[in-house]
């Protein structure tokens, strides 16, 4: 690392420095392994979970801010009649599923100022409102998904709390994602919805294939 004289000799930390410790601190807050309950998940990270059709939408990285979104009759009217396209299969509902959390994306997005979020990490982001991480997406995904849950809206999947792989010593950025549960058989399926732009459908795939992933 590059020594910042000057910044040592004010007595401040040197730039380097803080830009690592910050980057380490907004890491760790994605790799945070999750409780064994969706609630724990929301206590440990200072969410706040739905209440009935009202969520908590994070954003400014690690749930720094959290805006209040009240789902109307006709955004749940919407939101069955996406999901109601999933019911013939798991992988039906699985498409059904991605196809639901990218529309309450684009509609969550211009209330509270997240239309315009990157998708992937970017340090640079990092506190700005309209922005989300992993954090922010895995709760807000789980939020969205457990509404339509408790509606009757999923006939194949449950909602289970988000889970975190990676912590640097692996060779792997810490990375948070949504989870939900085949009601049969208990197949569990990552919904990561970080990796994308505002409003496009997320990553869906096998839980132990998105813990094995590299990147």
């Amino acid at each position: 690392m590059i020594r910042d004289v000057k910044a040592e000799r004010r007595g401040m930390a040197p730039r380097g420095t803080v830009w690592l410790a910050l980057g380490c601190l907004l890491l760790a807050g994605c790799a945070g392994q999750a409780s064994g309950n969706i609630g724990g998940w929301y206590s440990a990270r200072g969410g706040v979970a739905p209440s009935g059709t009202r969520i908590y939408v994070c954003h400014a990285f690690g749930c720094a801010l959290k805006t209040p979104f009240d789902f109307s009759p006709a955004h749940m009217r919407r939101l069955k009649a996406i999901l109601a396209k999933g019911r013939k299969s798991p992988a039906a509902e699985r498409a059904a599923i991605a196809e639901a959390i990218a529309w309450s994306e684009r509609t969550i997005g211009p209330v509270v100022g997240s239309d315009k979020d990157v998708g992937g990490y970017d340090l640079h982001n990092a506190g700005v409102p309209g922005q989300m991480d992993c954090i922010d997406e895995a709760t807000n995904t789980t939020s969205v998904l457990s509404i339509a849950a408790r509606a009757g809206y999923l006939a194949h999947h449950e909602v289970a709390s988000p889970v975190a792989r990676g912590f640097f010593l692996d060779g792997r950025y810490p990375h948070a994602t949504a989870v939900v549960r085949e009601t049969k058989g208990g197949a569990a399926f990552a919904v990561d919805s970080w990796p994308e732009d505002n409003g496009v459908k997320p990553v869906i795939m096998p839980l132990d294939a998105w813990f094995a992933e590299r990147s």
